[in-house]
């Protein structure tokens, strides 16, 4: 997903104040019997923070622009000078927030769930066109806060093979020379986004020196077969190297089911058990806190929802990308679109037979283990 970072931090800073000037318990997010933990979703006012019950979560701070293509397909590209002031303005709203802090190490969470805040992890969509050449710019982002590092958004960038493209292709030899200094640094490599053959090196490489490698927010390929979406092999990969998955709220890659429902959500989560364990899979979003504000201006309605994607989804039908031939029919969960979908899917799990431990994983166990055997 695209989405400007300028409204979330003029939001956050107003939000700020009034918990400021309130000073009421009531500002507290609701404490959970265990911590609810997101692993992409993208910012929003801080009164649905409030309301989520999340005690962490990975937050995209890259800055998109969109390109000028020959073709006239919908594209878009990451700089680093643009990300790096977005990480910067981040850094300065969020050490000014009482409901929220910028997180650099999985222990923190612990002591935001005790205390009713909220761990904020950062992590880069498309990192691959951000550094580029200069692997030296790695330090640099992981001195301003950097831990999640998603190799590529869609497309091909100089480190490696992006998913929404008609041809496949793997790392570079400098996106290999990067995934080792992701590594060396202590940065996550994300594999969201990224084409399979991509997936495949990186595991590989991870693998190697057993570190993890993790899906932040996508959904299963068995049970969608789109290019966006994660195949059996990726899933176990990233399951071996101890990594996790998050199944994500865009529903025209969850299910081909004509109207979406939590069940839906449910059996992408008893998919990926089924391949990669109960310990390779979490929640995440991939829409703001609060929901698909689009979906929500038309009373969740999907059939006029889905008209926001559907420019950009037939630019990719054009250049024949596996399984965009078939327009979606929908792009959110109706009664998950709102920012308790936590607390929902909790539920849902639940009334689907999950035990108590194996949804505590579910729901933010399997992300806190990850977050802390990588970065401490």
């Amino acid at each position: 997903m695209i989405t400007t970072r300028r409204g979330f931090l003029q939001q956050l800073g107003a939000a700020a104040a009034t918990a400021r000037a309130a000073d009421s318990p009531a500002q507290s997010r609701p404490i959970t019997p265990f911590p609810y933990v997101d692993g992409l979703t993208l910012a929003g006012p801080m009164n649905d923070l409030a309301a989520s019950g999340l005690s962490a979560f990975l937050v995209d701070v890259s800055r998109a622009e969109r390109l000028e293509t020959t073709d006239g397909s919908i594209k878009y590209w990451r700089s680093f000078d643009a990300t790096s002031k977005s990480i910067a303005e981040m850094r300065t709203d969020l050490a000014r927030e009482p409901l929220a802090f910028h997180a650099t190490r999985g222990s923190e969470i612990a002591g935001a769930h005790r205390n009713g805040r909220t761990a904020v992890f950062f992590q880069v969509q498309g990192g691959g066109e951000i550094v580029g050449q200069n692997l030296d710019r790695l330090d640099a982002l992981h001195a301003l806060g950097l831990r999640v590092f998603q190799i590529t958004h869609h497309n091909d960038n100089p480190w490696g093979g992006g998913a929404i493209e008609p041809k496949w292709s793997g790392l570079t030899a400098l996106g290999r020379a990067g995934v080792e200094r992701l590594h060396a640094l202590g940065m996550i490599p994300d594999l969201a986004h990224v084409s399979d053959p991509t997936c495949r090196d990186v595991i590989a490489i991870s693998r190697a020196i057993r570190k993890a490698v993790i899906v932040s927010h996508g959904g299963a390929r068995a049970l969608v077969d789109n290019a966006r979406c994660t195949p059996d092999d990726v899933i176990r990969g990233v399951a071996d190297s101890g990594g996790a998955m998050g199944v994500f709220m865009m529903t025209c890659w969850l299910t081909t089911d004509p109207m979406p429902t939590p069940a839906s959500y449910v059996a992408q989560i008893r998919h990926i058990v089924r391949v990669g364990g109960i310990d390779a899979v979490g929640i995440a979003n991939d829409y703001a806190i609060g929901g698909d504000a689009g979906a929500q201006s038309v009373g969740n309605d999907n059939a006029r929802a889905v008209q926001n994607i559907l420019p950009w989804w037939n630019s990719v039908a054009k250049s024949q990308v596996l399984g965009f031939d078939t327009p979606p029919a929908h792009v959110v969960i109706p009664e998950l679109n709102n920012p308790r979908r936590a607390f929902l899917i909790h539920d849902a799990l639940d009334r689907a037979g999950f035990r108590s431990a194996e949804i505590e994983k579910i729901m933010g166990g399997n992300w806190i283990r990850v977050l802390r055997q990588s970065l401490g």
